[in-house]
């Protein structure tokens, strides 16, 4: 995937106010590549981390033992600027999108004590039956929490790459 960059504008690094909450995160030795930095994909997992313990937290119920499951069915990152082992992280979670059947995150990667947002994350959750893996409705203690927690703020726009 890239980021369709033909006839648009970047968005701007959102601020701090487009998140309803923030979960600290430290950086461990082994995120940084080569080059100095937190690898790519060593975001995505922070914000897998970050959603799931949030909606643990926020709604008092162990996620992984309800009837429907959150399934990632998307993720995207737009950087804006590099983090690196030894920083702590303030990672910015808020609900782009509540849909029957889903939920959209929008998530931002701020480093302690700094207002610019280094990354912006989508994380998108698609529900299904716990046994059949067939689609089902968000349950309904997350629509509600996630409900409290949607605030407006930049969006990513992806396309797939022929």
């Amino acid at each position: 995937m890239r980021a369709d960059n033909a006839g648009m504008s970047r968005p701007p690094p959102p601020t701090r106010e487009h998140f309803a909450v923030f979960r600290p995160i430290g950086t461990r030795w082994m995120d940084d590549d080569a080059y100095g930095h937190a690898n790519n994909v060593v975001y995505y997992a922070w914000f897998d981390t970050v959603v799931n313990a949030w909606l643990m937290e926020a709604t008092g119920t162990d996620i992984r033992r309800l009837p429907q499951i959150g399934v990632v069915a998307e993720t995207g990152c737009t950087f804006f600027s590099s983090v690196s082992f030894p920083q702590t992280l303030d990672i910015g979670l808020s609900v782009e999108r509540l849909g029957e059947r889903s939920v959209t995150y929008r998530l931002g990667v701020f480093v302690t004590g700094s207002a610019g947002c280094a990354a912006l994350g989508r994380f998108v959750h698609v529900y299904v039956d716990a046994t059949t893996r067939r689609s089902a409705p968000v349950p309904p203690g997350v629509a509600a929490t996630a409900a409290r927690s949607a605030k407006p703020g930049p969006r990513i726009r992806l396309v797939i790459a022929a």
